[in-house]
């Protein structure tokens, strides 16, 4: 190996860790600036939530396919055309006039995050092969999931107030650009196995078209009631492509998703405690800054600096922490102790009074909340630690799609909680304020009974790997760089 390939490799990361950040920072500027968006542009209340739905929708919905396709044709490939796309739709979200305007754009964002994102981990997990630079590796790659959340919203609000809306989406030109620059230079050269290799479309289309509803159903539960004839049919349908799906999945030649990657303990296990962890954390990404906005009368830039001290402490545990303790006592044990935190900032706030203190009730859930750091790290490393190296970008692309899937879900099932709750308040006679904070204390209780199931399923089903089975490795010889 060359004298330059093991600075070729980190510079790739931090190409990576950028797009991942980008990616990321989208998910959750707009939460922020929302309010601002819907008198601007004359969105309803209803159409106001599709500016975040149209995104999960296509970004959840084609992470498998892209992560496959990523294997089939080139990684490089998909994370360049990706991040062009992403790049190009965040131009066009930041000059939109109108609601269907922001909408397409958004979902132009999320196929565009689909295909990056979808063959993220698999460069990555091939690029480092050593145990401690790969935990290292996933501790500086996670460090940009699990702060670019909590920075989005700081960086949503101080754009918001000091600039404009429109300046959330057209931060990611500069971003995505010169991602796409570095990329071009220092990510590997992978010719992929080509599309005869596991061309499935009637397997894609199934997938695709199954998680795309489902994630539309889930999202529209809160509008409809999970029991509405709208609900059940589409839901039904989902699950009916979904079943398909792997039946073909299982009598294909060439399948898309070969299902013998669920054959692996920690495949399987660690995708179920991400959605169940996923679930939970909305309560904190989302909810927190409602109830701030909502219920202690923050603005935008208050907002953004109050979740501060959240953002630094997932990011110093995450890029600084993780990675010595994932290789003293393994990703398992981490993993394990992260959730407790994750449940006692859960906890804290299920009792957060209406008139909270911010340095007495709110600081302490900010700084507990740096459990995200210790968990996303360790989850990753299990999550692919059963992917052989030719599935690599299916196991990313796995991995990404139960985020999405955490995500609409928690969307669905806590916010859906919350407001029946604020309404059962407000019918018995409780100020705004009290029924408000009423209906997040049961979205929270029940974001910390979900990081329970999640502490459950991780002890009883995952295994700490072995060093030399860590994640998918390639052969050990010198990594080409374009």
């Amino acid at each position: 190996m060359s004298d330059n390939a093991p600075r070729s490799r980190w510079l790739a990361l931090t190409v990576l860790s950028a797009a991942m950040l980008m990616t990321i920072l989208d998910g959750s500027i707009v939460t922020v600036a929302m309010p601002t968006i819907q008198r601007d542009l004359g969105f309803s209340p209803a159409g106001l939530s599709w500016t975040v739905n149209a995104y999960l929708i296509a970004f959840g919905g084609l992470l498998l396919l892209a992560g496959r396709l990523g294997d089939l044709i080139g990684r490089r490939i998909m994370f360049l055309v990706g991040n062009a796309v992403f790049t190009a739709a965040s131009v066009l979200a930041a000059a939109a006039t109108g609601p269907g305007m922001l909408i397409a754009a958004r979902f132009l964002q999320g196929v565009g995050s689909a295909m990056a994102s979808a063959v993220m981990l698999g460069i990555l997990v091939t690029l480092f092969t050593g145990v401690k630079e790969r935990a290292k590796a996933i501790g500086v790659f996670s460090f940009t999931g699990a702060a670019g959340a909590s920075i989005g919203q700081v960086l949503g609000g101080v754009l918001t107030d000091l600039l404009s809306w429109h300046w959330i989406f057209f931060i990611n030109l500069p971003i995505g650009l010169a991602t796409i620059a570095l990329a071009i230079r220092v990510l590997p050269g992978d010719p992929g196995a080509g599309l005869a290799a596991g061309a499935d479309v009637l397997g894609a289309v199934l997938v695709t078209g199954g998680l795309m509803l489902g994630i539309y159903t889930v999202v529209k539960v809160e509008q409809y009631g999970w029991l509405a004839a709208h609900t059940l049919g589409l839901g039904g349908v989902s699950l009916a492509l979904l079943a398909a799906f792997v039946w073909r999945q299982a009598s294909a030649k060439a399948p898309l998703m070969p299902l013998r990657i669920f054959r692996s303990r920690n495949v399987s296990g660690a995708n179920l405690v991400q959605i169940l962890t996923l679930s939970a954390m909305f309560a904190f990404q989302i909810l927190v800054a409602l109830y701030m906005q909502k219920v202690l009368g923050y603005g935008a830039l208050e907002t953004g600096l109050a979740m501060l001290p959240a953002a630094l402490a997932i990011g110093g545990v995450s890029l600084f922490v993780s990675a010595r303790l994932n290789t003293r006592f393994g990703e398992r044990a981490v993993l394990l102790a992260g959730l407790v935190l994750l449940l006692g900032a859960m906890g804290w706030l299920a009792r957060i009074p209406v008139r909270a203190d911010y340095l007495t009730d709110l600081l302490p859930v900010m700084l507990l909340i740096a459990g995200g750091g210790l968990v996303l790290p360790a989850l990753t490393a299990l999550g692919m630690s059963g992917a052989k190296a030719d599935d690599a970008g299916l196991a990313s692309g796995l991995f990404n799609t139960t985020q999405q899937i955490g995500m609409a879900f928690g969307v669905a099932v806590l916010s859906t909680l919350a407001a029946t709750r604020t309404d059962q308040l407000l019918a018995a006679g409780q100020s705004q304020p009290a029924a408000l904070t009423g209906g997040y204390h049961v979205a929270f209780a029940i974001a910390a009974a979900l990081l329970v199931a999640a502490f459950t399923v991780a002890l009883l089903v995952l295994r700490q790997p072995r060093q030399d089975t860590a994640a998918p490795q390639q052969a050990a010889q010198p990594i080409p760089v374009a």
